[in-house]
């Protein structure tokens, strides 16, 4: 997926996206360049939340990452997880019952999959 947009007079090019649905939010994973060619990723969690009045909303929260920081992110996102596992047993279980590794012949029920519409426009805003 390649597109251009301007925002704040900055030309970008988004590189590569990946929507993630886990449950009740979403995950989006985005390779976007600068003007000089720099790499960066965002990572953009989207949740449907509902207001006072009734209506739904989608309440985000974006992380930037920029190439300089891959590596350490990466050693620090990793040893969070193997500390999770460390210390509750039972993350190794749910990751087995996830729906990706699901075979179709298991008796295992299937977690909730369903997603929110999102509008891809508002994710830059």
């Amino acid at each position: 997926m390649e597109e251009r947009f301007e925002k704040n007079g900055e030309d970008r090019e988004e590189i590569f996206s990946k929507a993630v649905r886990a449950g009740k939010r979403t995950y989006f994973f985005d390779v976007k360049s600068t003007k000089g060619n720099d790499y960066y990723l965002t990572i953009t969690e989207s949740k449907k939340r509902f207001g006072d009045d009734g209506k739904f909303f989608y309440e985000k929260h974006k992380l930037f990452l920029y190439k300089e920081d891959f590596e350490k992110f990466t050693e620090g996102y990793n040893e969070a997880i193997a500390h999770i596992k460390s210390i509750a047993p039972v993350f190794e279980e749910d990751l087995s019952n996830s729906p990706s590794e699901t075979n179709a012949t298991s008796t295992t029920p299937k977690k909730d999959t369903t997603f929110s519409d999102v509008n891809f426009e508002d994710l830059d805003k």
